[in-house]
């Protein structure tokens, strides 16, 4: 692990990974649920750990959310999580929760564990029985490691029509005590939060409060993943986890506590970069597009802003096509109900401004083109009316979006 020098900084550990903090370990194995692709994973720590959780706020929340919630509430602790990929085990009624329990007592049997303290997620496909033979067998073959391919294995057990594995890594220093946090994600499709079709795991080995975790987690969702889009659609299984099971052994965590800035920060940047992995692996992207917002009455108002205008199918579009079509970007603003003075408005696509005082400004079309050709893209607003701000992440939409979605089950 890096010495830090600064112990009120934050560190990004490169080669780190979730099971960088002290006591976790990982497995992933074939079921046979998805063919000869990993399809069950498992994140185990050595001791309870406190945790929080965020879920979809779509009205239909699948079966493992539910058992999940149920776990969680007993005590405020969580030791073991168990995902299943190529099916959601969503809008699957009774026999759906049974299931869903069921994963639970195996996973719980295998590893002595209590069962409210498993938490089990699924992602794939809706309307679709978890096969319970498979599942039986891939719990069977899990034998966690705190390995590098350990940790490779459970992402890719995780992923659904993911590209690439999502992970990250930070370090601090607090009440003397090297704190580690670490994450990684699934999430390609129906990306459009209050949540997404994602699931988020986050470790930790500090010792923090739960309730203040959970205040923390829900704050923090809201200027990280919920800001991220790709398609408009929020899925029946998402979810977001924080596991902090307080072996780095620093004093508890709380707002009280001098340096809960510094683990707001390790928050705050652990799922900003998950955030933003999951937006440029958006299905079929090209490009990852970062909207900032500035000049805002409040920053609620420039988040909204800054969403709607990543969220635009025609900003989206452009953006593939190297199209410099502000007048997209100035059209999604004004769908917003968020306060505006509509005659002081400046767009910037990159460094090329291309609205001031919202009137055009003369600009180099084929500059814009050359800078629009580049995988990522930031677009600039500033309101001149406040002194908020927002961000919010999304990626381009391009034909391979239909073709993936087209044939989704097949």
């Amino acid at each position: 692990m890096h010495a830090l020098s600064n112990t009120k900084e934050v560190r990004e550990v490169t080669d780190g990974s979730f099971l960088s903090p002290k006591g976790f370990k990982a497995a992933g194995v074939e079921a046979g649920i998805k063919g000869n692709k990993k399809d069950i994973g498992l994140i185990v720590s050595e001791v309870p750990a406190v945790c929080a959780a965020v879920y979809t706020t779509n009205q239909f929340q699948a079966a493992p959310l539910k058992v999940t919630q149920e776990s969680i509430a007993k005590e405020g602790r969580i030791q073991a999580v168990v995902v299943n990929s190529g099916c959601a085990n969503a809008c699957t009624g009774e026999q759906g929760l049974k299931d869903a329990y069921e994963t639970r007592k195996m996973v719980a049997d295998k590893f002595s564990l209590q069962e409210h303290l498993v938490a089990v997620a699924s992602t794939g496909v809706i309307g679709v029985n978890l096969p319970m033979e498979k599942i039986t067998k891939g719990i069977e073959q899990l034998n966690p490691g705190s390995s590098a391919a350990a940790a490779a294995d459970f992402q890719h057990a995780i992923l659904t029509t993911d590209t690439v594995m999502k992970t990250c890594c930070y370090s601090a220093v607090i009440d003397g005590k090297t704190v580690t946090m670490g994450g990684t994600c699934k999430g390609s499709g129906m990306i459009h939060p209050n949540m997404a079709t994602m699931l988020g795991y986050i470790t930790t080995d500090a010792l923090v409060d739960q309730a203040a975790l959970q205040l923390a987690l829900r704050n923090v969702t809201e200027k990280s993943f919920n800001q991220i889009t790709v398609d408009g659609d929020t899925s029946t299984n998402d979810t977001v986890i924080v596991l902090a099971n307080g072996m780095a052994e620093n004093k508890t965590l709380n707002a009280a506590h001098p340096e809960w800035d510094v683990f707001m920060e390790l928050l705050t940047k652990t799922s900003e970069s998950l955030a933003k992995q999951i937006a440029k692996d958006g299905e079929g992207a090209t490009k990852l597009i970062e909207v900032e917002v500035r000049g805002a009455q409040d920053s609620l108002d420039a988040r909204m802003m800054a969403k709607q205008i990543v969220g635009s199918s025609l900003v989206k579009t452009a953006v593939y096509g190297a199209d410099a079509n502000w007048g997209r970007i100035i059209s999604s603003i004004g769908q917003t109900k968020g306060a505006i003075n509509p005659a002081a408005v400046d767009i910037a696509i990159g460094p090329i401004v291309m609205l001031k005082n919202s009137e055009p400004a003369a600009f180099s079309e084929e500059e814009a083109l050359e800078y629009l050709k580049g995988d990522f893209v930031q677009i600039f607003v500033d309101l001149h009316n406040g002194d908020a701000s927002g961000k919010a992440w999304g990626c381009d939409l391009s034909y391979d979006y239909i073709k993936i979605n087209a044939s989704y089950r097949t």
